[in-house]
């Protein structure tokens, strides 16, 4: 073994069974052959500006662009010279057709209440918003800080900013009050936008009383707006604080859309850094709306009559991009749920799908084992036969939880796009097209037209099939993003310094002899066992193909023999564990992938740490395991019991 391909990443998953689409999804969908996709992707890839000039055909622009695109990564700039307005290209064109009276949001609140809203509607409201943050002294090129739950102010306030050129800065609901004022400070936003609280399993998340803590170190925000959602009490203070109702009821619902250039900022989303202060991913207007519209298209199929949903934060990436601009740049009904999905009960989801005829159902791989987990007697209540379309979204997707969606979920009838992005991308990077792709449990498949993959090596040299390596993009996308807020240079460090010439992701992957990719996961959740460096996702993958086991999280621990040895966190189905059992595990692992990864510890636990978004915090399991005394930030974890009870769980 050389020393170069001793640093790759071993990949011991092997999946061979095939999911071809239907006949009939096939010819009704909107990239409905091999031959149409490989025509865009060979397009995209050897006449890109060709092709995305094409694409911004799409879009409504007040006036053209001059130039496609100008420079070579890490410096691009798209559709120079063009003028355009992302809220336009939500709301307004949309009016000018039968569209106006069609849902765009159709939303329902933890406690059951329910709101839509047409494209006429949301267009006033957003015109109102518009207006009422221009009295408060906001102007083109501001920042504003959106600090609110899932209602559908959130998505009239992001319109709204996007509508007068401000740079919105959302912040998930779940952050603390110091991660709200780092953010604030980072962004220098001027106004917040906030509710008194928001709904969580029936108790009111707290949202005004820590963005008045955040404001104690946040000098530049000089006006905090207000929603009413539950009632609770709230401190206002005088010339700073103002109720969101009291501000709508007096403004005019006429607003002109800013013509702003193309690669004006549309807004800022922190992503937590691995050490120092959060990175501000700042995304642009032009090419950010062409991606995540011409994605949702393709990705999601979307047909006029169709109702969709993505289950996602709009405090996340993915909520920012398809619960709102994709969808409703397309001219689509996209749903919001404020709530959790076991509230009151397991089904809630399923029963919302059944209200509302959902057609296109978008989720994450940890929301999905929490189903099975739950058990199958929930979605089994409901009538979930109006769905013709799967999603997954924020991590690979192991086969087991896959199959389960297949075939509970979807009734072996809808087609699954397991879709691989970043909050970096924008939009979708690697999916499967519904009407094309025949898919293959726990596999994105393969690049959507206008993405350039490679994996690599440390060195950059490129893999042979089935090697893993460091997954990369080489050439520049729409929707990347341009900069992280005030620190070019970390940007520049952060994506594009390891692989010259090229985006490096963070995640490893490997392409298989089909040309389908398979991501591995972070590179920094590679565990190096004598020598071995293997992928976490893999051996995570294996423990949940058990019959006995819900969900599972391996990291790596300092050994001295071995340099890392295993470290697996597993939630069963049901019941407490055994030492047999441990055995039982540790011999499927031996067994599925080879004595190499046999885990030297296996903690059985009731949960997992995760974010409110549903991702595992493996940093809080790599200190635990490794018997640290104190874990890092845990700002962002959903239920803080859960630590205390894993530092309580022997190996």
């Amino acid at each position: 073994m050389s020393s170069e391909t001793s640093e790759n990443i071993e990949s011991v998953l092997k999946e061979t069974r095939l999911f071809p689409p239907s006949a009939e999804f096939s010819e009704l969908a909107n990239i409905s052959s091999e031959e149409q996709y490989l025509e865009l992707w060979n397009k995209a890839k050897d006449q890109p500006a060709e092709f995305w000039g094409e694409m911004a055909e799409n879009l409504h622009w007040f006036k053209k662009f001059d130039t496609v695109l100008e420079g070579d990564m890490p410096n691009t700039k798209w559709f120079s010279g063009g003028k355009i307005n992302a809220c336009y290209n939500c709301v307004d064109r949309h009016l000018l057709t039968w569209r106006k009276n069609k849902a765009a949001i159709i939303w329902e609140g933890e406690p059951g209440d329910t709101r839509v809203l047409t494209y006429q509607d949301l267009h006033r409201e957003v015109c109102k918003f518009a207006n009422v943050l221009k009295k408060l002294g906001v102007t083109t090129g501001d920042r504003v800080t959106l600090y609110m739950p899932m209602i559908p102010e959130l998505a009239i306030a992001m319109l709204a900013c996007a509508r007068i050129g401000a740079t919105h800065s959302i912040i998930f609901g779940g952050f603390s009050a110091d991660a709200v004022a780092d953010r604030n400070n980072d962004a220098e936003a001027k106004v917040v936008i906030t509710a008194d609280a928001g709904w969580r399993r029936g108790k009111e998340v707290p949202l005004k009383s820590a963005v008045d803590d955040s404001l104690e170190k946040s000098p530049t925000v000089e006006k905090v707006v207000v929603v009413r959602r539950t009632g609770a009490d709230v401190t206002m203070v005088d010339d700073r604080d103002y109720w969101w109702h009291e501000l709508m009821e007096d403004v005019s619902a006429d607003c002109e859309a800013v013509e702003l250039e193309s690669e004006h900022p549309l807004f800022i989303l922190y992503t937590s850094g691995s050490t120092g202060k959060p990175k501000g991913v700042l995304h642009t207007t032009a090419g950010y709306i062409l991606g995540t519209q011409m994605t949702s298209r393709w990705v999601f199929d979307l047909k006029e009559e169709d109702t969709y949903w993505c289950t996602a934060d709009i405090g996340w990436v993915t909520g920012h991009s398809y619960i709102v601009y994709g969808p409703l740049a397309n001219g689509a009904t996209t749903l919001m749920y404020e709530g959790a999905p076991n509230w009151p009960d397991e089904g809630r989801f399923w029963e919302i799908i059944e209200k509302y005829q959902v057609n296109i159902f978008y989720t994450a791989p940890t929301a999905i084992r929490a189903f099975i987990k739950w058990g199958d007697e929930y979605p089994k209540k409901h009538d979930l036969s109006s769905l013709r379309l799967l999603g997954s979204v924020g991590e690979p997707i192991n086969s087991d939880a896959w199959m389960w969606y297949h075939k509970v979920i979807g009734n072996e009838n809808c087609p699954i796009v397991d879709t691989w992005w970043q909050t970096e991308t924008g939009s979708i990077m690697m999916s499967p097209l519904p009407g094309v792709t025949a898919t293959k449990p726990g596999s994105c498949t393969k690049p959507l037209p206008g993405v350039v993959p490679d994996i690599v090596s440390e060195e950059g040299n490129s893999l042979d099939d089935n090697q893993g390596g460091l997954l990369v993009m080489t050439q520049p996308w729409p929707s990347m993003l341009r900069t992280l807020y005030g620190d070019h240079d970390r940007f520049i460090e952060t994506y594009f310094s390891k692989i010259e010439g090229c985006y490096f992701a963070g995640d490893g992957a490997r392409r298989d002899e089909d040309g389908y990719y398979w991501i591995m996961g972070r590179v920094d959740d590679v565990i190096n066992v004598s020598g071995h460096r293997l992928s976490t996702m893999e051996v995570e993958s294996t423990l949940a193909s058990h019959e006995a086991v819900a969900e599972a999280a391996v990291v790596g621990y300092p050994h001295e023999l071995k340099g890392e040895a295993i470290c697996c966190f597993v939630t069963l189905k049901k019941g407490d564990g055994s030492d047999e059992l441990k055995q039982e595990l540790k011999n499927h692992v031996r067994h599925q992938i080879g004595a190499i990864a046999s885990p030297d510890q296996i903690r059985f636990a009731a949960a997992l740490p995760k974010t409110r978004s549903g991702k595992i915090m493996r940093r809080l399991l790599r200190d635990i395991a490794a018997g640290k005394e104190q874990v890092g930030d845990t700002t962002t974890l959903e239920d803080y019991t859960v630590v205390a009870n894993l530092k309580d769980s022997e190996g």
